[in-house]
């Protein structure tokens, strides 16, 4: 599923430094995230989509080298976030 542009301007409020911050790292990660929970519940009903499974994957991989990124600059951001997200890491 998409994005709509509301759900991103929620986004880029509750995760960017500012309201316009789009290019941060948290923001990315939280978009990501969206989109791969989205994806999630697809396939709750959808079992044998693998096409769409390998851009899951692929989606999962961007977000853990962003995540990684961030560990690696701001420990205390990527901290942040993945309390935030509930990610599991």
């Amino acid at each position: 599923m998409s994005i709509t542009k509301e759900q991103k301007e929620e986004i880029f409020k509750n995760f960017g430094r500012t309201a316009n911050d789009t290019g941060c790292p948290e923001v990315q990660i939280a978009i990501w995230t969206y989109r791969i929970n989205s994806l999630i519940e697809h396939f709750n009903v959808h079992k044998k989509d693998n096409h769409s499974r390998v851009g899951l994957m692929q989606m999962v991989g961007k977000r853990r080298r962003l995540l990684d990124y961030l560990k690696a600059n701001d420990e205390s951001r990527y901290q942040e976030v993945i309390a935030k997200l509930n990610i599991r890491r």
